[in-house]
């Protein structure tokens, strides 16, 4: 089987990251909460979308030592290597983040796949960062994969995902429990249904 795989939100996991990256840049009290979408709100109810604008860029640029490997993705992807799957990381990103430093994106993922272990030849040797949603699907067509597991609806609900791609839908926090896909909270759980 050729296990395709979403990286931001899916494999990397950003749980209070981007309060620590904006208490650290002094644009948010420190006693706010924690979750992203706070960070976020806070800022534009402040009249700050670019300073939100330039915190993306600098979490996913520069502060990719903050972010860790969503629990149990490793031993997922032991035990899938394990029973001869193919593994393939495909996401989309721009190259460079909208506002501020010209931070290289795609780079800085990579290099934390490589930092934690995970982008080598006996765990998962392809890795595609496309620039739009759309290329994404055309690789998960053209890459032959027969599972996709992804963080977005709108990726699983594309009018040109593959009908033949088994889609899972990761939701660790149960934000689409109205979700018409087949949804799992973690990657125990996605290790369950598609390697028994």
């Amino acid at each position: 089987m050729r296990i395709g795989i979403d990286f931001d939100n899916t494999i990397a996991c950003y749980e209070g990251v981007f309060h620590r990256a904006a208490v650290e840049r002094e644009l948010i009290p420190e006693t706010l909460g924690t979750d992203k979408n706070t960070v976020r709100n806070y800022l534009r109810e402040q009249g700050r979308e670019d300073d939100w604008t330039e915190l993306q860029g600098y979490v996913y640029g520069a502060r990719m030592d903050m972010v860790a490997l969503y629990d149990g993705f490793t031993a997922f992807v032991d035990e899938a290597r394990s029973q001869g799957h193919d593994l393939l990381i495909i996401s989309h990103k721009t190259k460079a983040p909208f506002m501020g430093p010209a931070y290289d994106l795609h780079a800085s993922a990579r290099k934390f796949l490589e930092e934690t272990g995970i982008l080598c030849a006996d765990k998962v040797p392809e890795v595609y960062f496309e620039l739009t949603l759309e290329e994404k699907v055309a690789r998960i067509a053209g890459e032959n994969c027969d599972c996709f597991v992804d963080d977005l609806p709108e990726l699983l609900g594309h009018e040109d995902f593959p009908d033949r791609v088994r889609g899972i839908l990761f939701d660790p926090h149960n934000h689409h429990g109205e979700s018409p896909f087949e949804r799992q909270s973690s990657w125990r759980a996605i290790a369950h249904a598609l390697l028994g």
